[in-house]
C-alpha cells in the first residue's frame, strides 16, 4: 500500500483561507523542498478570541496577514516544535499580539549538537511563556486545545487537538504531501513509531499539518505510514545482509533507488535515524561511520 499523499493547489501566500467554522489558515512566502508550499500558521477561534499555531519563519509580511486574517484577538500562540520554519516568527508575533506563547519546552539539543539543518535549522533561542504537558487543555471563548506530545521528528514536538471539529494539527509529524524527516539526535526513530501509535488510537476527522493539505482521512494514511515506514525499515536492515558495513549514504544507494540526488541527504538522515534505533535494541552495531548487522 503507497502513502495517498495529497497536494495543496489554489493557495496565495498571506491570503486568509477559512478552512472550518474555526480554523483559518495563513501560509508563509517561504517555499522549498522540505517545507513544500511554505508554512501554513492556523488561527483557531472565533471573534471572541482565537489561537494562533505556529507563527512560522522570521518575516514581518507574514506576521501582519496572521494579525489580520485572525477572527479574533489572539489569546494565545501555540508552538508545534522549534524549527525556526514553525517558531520563528514567534518573538514577533509575541510582541504585536500582546499573547503567551505555549509550546512543550525549548530545543532539545544545545547549539552545535542539533540535527542538520534542513529548511530553516533549531531554534535554540525559542523560550515559551508557558509549557505545555501531554493532555493539556489551553481554553478559547469557543472551544479548546489540546496538546498530545508526539516526539520522533523532534523530542519537543507536539501535535494540537481540537476536539470540536475532531481536528487535529499535526505540525510535522504527519504531513499530507511527503513524509517526516526524522534526522538524529534531535529525531528519533522509535518515538516517531510510538507516536504514530498514539495517532492511530484517535479518531481524528481530519489533520493539518503545517505544510500541506489537510489529510481528510487520517487512519488509512496513518496506517500507510506506518506501513512505508516499516517496510523501508526491512529494506534497510536487507542492505546489510551478508555482513556488509555501509555507511548511511551508502544504504541510500542501495534502498532509495532513483532518488532525487537534491533529496539524498534527508534520506540518509532518516536512514540514520532507523540504524541508530536497531544500534540502541543489540540488532546492529556501529564500525566506525559504518554500521553492520550484529
Amino acid at each position: 500500500m503507497g502513502v495517498p499523499f495529497v497536494q495543496l493547489t489554489g493557495f496565495v501566500p498571506g491570503r486568509a483561507d477559512r478552512l472550518s467554522p474555526l480554523v483559518t489558515r495563513v501560509i508563509a512566502p517561504n517555499p522549498g523542498p522540505f517545507t513544500y508550499t511554505g508554512s501554513g500558521t492556523y488561527l483557531v477561534g472565533d471573534a471572541r478570541g482565537c489561537a494562533a499555531i505556529d507563527p512560522g519563519p522570521d518575516d514581518e509580511g507574514h506576521a501582519d496577514a496572521v494579525l489580520r486574517a485572525a477572527p479574533g484577538p489572539v489569546e494565545a500562540i501555540l508552538v508545534t516544535h522549534t524549527h525556526r520554519d514553525h517558531s520563528g516568527n514567534t518573538d514577533r508575533l509575541r510582541a504585536l499580539a500582546g499573547a503567551p506563547v505555549l509550546a512543550y519546552g525549548p530545543h532539545p539539543s544545545p547549539p552545535g549538537g542539533a540535527s542538520p539543518a534542513l529548511d530553516e535549522g533549531a531554534d535554540h533561542g525559542f523560550a515559551p511563556d508557558r509549557t505545555l504537558a501531554d493532555g493539556e487543555a489551553v481554553p478559547l471563548p469557543a472551544c479548546t486545545l489540546v496538546a498530545v506530545h508526539t516526539p520522533g521528528h523532534v523530542g519537543n514536538h507536539l501535535c494540537f487537538a481540537l476536539p470540536e471539529e475532531g481536528a487535529l494539527f499535526t505540525g510535522d509529524h504527519v504531513m499530507g504531501w511527503a513524509t517526516t524527516v526524522v534526522a538524529p539526535p534531535d529525531g528519533d526513530m522509535a518515538a516517531y513509531m510510538r507516536s504514530l501509535d498514539v495517532l492511530s488510537a484517535r479518531d481524528d476527522r481530519v489533520y493539518y499539518p503545517t505544510h500541506g493539505a489537510p489529510v481528510t482521512a487520517p487512519a488509512p494514511f496513518v496506517a500507510a505510514i506506518r506501513q512505508h515506514r516499516q517496510a523501508r525499515d526491512a529494506a534497510i536492515l536487507g542492505s546489510l545482509e551478508g555482513g556488509a558495513a555501509l555507511t548511511a549514504g551508502e544504504v541510500v544507494e542501495r534502498v532509495y533507488v532513483g532518488l532525487d540526488p537534491s533529496l539524498r541527504p534527508a534520506a540518509a538522515l532518516n536512514v540514520a535515524a532507523h540504524l541508530a534505533m536497531h544500534e540502541a535494541s543489540g540488532r546492529v552495531v556501529r564500525r566506525g561511520g559504518a554500521y553492520a548487522l550484529a
